[in-house]
């Protein structure tokens, strides 16, 4: 017996559940070159089902992961006008633009002798560790700024060496970096501890952005779940989130 699963469907989704933000910059939709969607039709559909949420502007970030996701500018183009011209061709003149997140390393280094890739402006993603926190991070922070970037630190909440412990996501604020939630993580999706964090981030007033961080149809099924909060609803559409301004 086979079993194929049901995609979400526009007339399914929560209008404007996603207006409150308008501008996602943090998801993984140029197809095949990370973990994220793999054909130019899934990007399309994700990009359709957020236009259905409320998103209007979409700046996605595909893994620049040495060891890994070795991407650059290079290898995002071509797939990225691949899902562009797919748009044109539907009528979807949606904003829809590249950046990369970047894992910071020691390989990250040699990629500031030539331009990063921007979210807008200066704004760089950058994600670390999930394991560790690297001893070199405020160095690279640092190295970031002088270079005349300015840091966005991806989804801080997951960081499970953070836990437990304003006082580092306050550092991070501290030294010039900005932190972007997941949306994901405030549904419990990654667990009770990340979502703890992300809570606490949003109380603390020291979260500035967020994103969806969409890689695949099980995380846009949890983003759509939140239409059915309440209480999580109203915090995200009170909070004075930077993403409408870019």
């Amino acid at each position: 017996m086979f079993f194929f699963r049901r995609r979400t469907s526009a007339t399914e989704l929560p209008a404007q559940l996603l207006a409150f933000m308008g501008t996602d910059i943090h998801s993984h939709l140029v197809p095949g070159i990370d973990d994220g969607v793999q054909e130019t039709a899934t990007a399309v559909h994700f990009i359709e089902q957020l236009q259905a949420m409320g998103i209007n502007k979409i700046i996605t970030t595909p893994h620049a992961m040495m060891d890994r996701y070795p991407n650059s500018a290079d290898t995002i183009r071509a797939p990225f006008a691949e899902v562009a011209a797919a748009l044109q061709a539907k009528g979807n003149n949606i904003p829809f633009h590249f950046a990369a997140e970047y894992y910071l390393d020691e390989q990250f280094a040699p990629l500031m002798a030539q331009p990063l890739l921007t979210l807008t402006g200066n704004l760089v993603l950058v994600e670390i560790s999930f394991m560790a926190p690297p001893p070199q991070l405020h160095q690279w922070l640092f190295d970031l700024q002088a270079a005349g970037y300015q840091p966005v630190m991806a989804h801080p909440e997951r960081y499970p060496y953070y836990h437990g412990n304003m006082e580092y996501y306050q550092q991070l604020k501290n030294i010039g970096c900005l932190l972007q939630v997941n949306l994901l993580s405030l549904t419990g999706y990654y667990g009770k501890h990340v979502q703890q964090a992300a809570q606490q981030l949003l109380q603390a007033g020291l979260a500035d952005l967020t994103g969806t961080d969409l890689h695949h149809e099980k995380h846009l099924r949890a983003i759509t779940g939140i239409g059915q909060d309440k209480k999580l609803r109203q915090l995200l559409e009170k909070y004075p989130f930077k993403n409408n301004s870019l």
